[in-house]
C-alpha cells in the first residue's frame, strides 16, 4: 500500500516530506503536487526507479523525462546553457514550464533523448516539490500523472493512490494541482521553439 502524506500546500511539514525523501533514496517512485500538475518522480541515478516510472507511464525509452531541480543554478549543471539560453530560463523559472536543452555530461545517457542529447529540465515553484527537492539533496526524474488511455492527468491524491497503490511508494497529498501541463519550450536549436503551450504564459519568456 502506498504511504499518503497530507502536507500543507504552502507551508509543507518539513517531517513529512523528509520520510517522503527517504522512500526516494530507497528506490521508490513518488507521486507529488506541482504547480502544472501531479508529477511521478524518482531519483535520478536509480535505474530501477526509473524503469518503474516509465512502465507506470507505459513510456519507451525514446518518450524524454524530465529533471526538476531546486533553482536555476542547479538546472545550469545538468545543462549546456549560453548567455542567451540563460536570460531565458531566468525569465521562466520558477514556474510551469520545461526546456529542452543540451544535456550535460551530468545526466545520465539513459534519460537524456538518445539521437539529440537532450533533456528537458523545470524549476517548479510549488512549496511541497521545492521542499521534497531541498530534502532529497538532489534534482528528480519526473514526468507528468497521466495514466495510460487516459487524455487528462490525475489530479485527486486519493484517487491516484488507489489507481496506484501497488506502483508507487507513497503520494503527497497537498490538495488539487491548477491540471494544466507545463508550457515546453525547446532552447536546444538556433532560436526558442514553443512546442506545447500550458500553464506558462509565454509572453513571459517573449515568445
Amino acid at each position: 500500500m502506498a504511504q499518503l502524506f497530507t502536507v500543507h500546500p504552502d507551508n509543507p511539514q518539513p517531517r513529512l516530506l523528509k520520510q517522503a525523501a527517504e522512500l526516494l533514496h530507497g528506490g521508490g517512485v513518488l507521486a507529488v503536487p506541482t504547480d502544472s500538475c501531479y508529477a511521478l518522480v524518482c531519483h535520478l541515478d536509480d535505474k530501477t526507479a526509473a524503469d518503474a516510472l516509465r512502465r507506470i507511464r507505459q513510456l519507451d525509452d525514446k518518450q524524454l523525462l524530465s529533471l526538476i531541480c531546486r533553482d536555476l543554478g542547479e538546472l545550469a549543471a545538468y545543462a549546456r546553457v549560453d548567455n542567451a539560453q540563460y536570460r531565458l530560463l531566468k525569465l521562466g523559472t520558477p514556474g510551469p514550464f520545461t526546456f529542452i536543452l543540451e544535456a550535460s555530461k551530468e545526466v545520465p545517457r539513459r534519460v537524456g533523448h538518445p539521437q539529440r542529447k537532450t533533456i528537458g529540465l523545470r524549476v517548479s515553484a510549488h512549496p511541497v516539490m521545492q521542499g521534497l527537492i531541498e530534502l532529497h539533496h538532489a534534482p528528480l526524474l519526473a514526468t507528468t500523472l497521466i495514466l495510460p488511455g487516459q487524455d487528462e492527468p490525475l489530479n485527486d491524491a486519493h484517487e491516484i493512490r488507489d489507481e496506484l497503490e501497488k506502483q508507487v511508494a507513497g503520494v503527497i497529498d497537498a490538495g488539487a494541482c491548477p491540471g494544466v501541463p507545463t508550457t515546453v519550450v525547446d532552447l536546444s536549436g538556433d532560436a526558442p521553439a514553443l512546442l506545447r503551450r500550458g500553464r506558462g504564459d509565454p509572453a513571459r519568456l517573449g515568445l
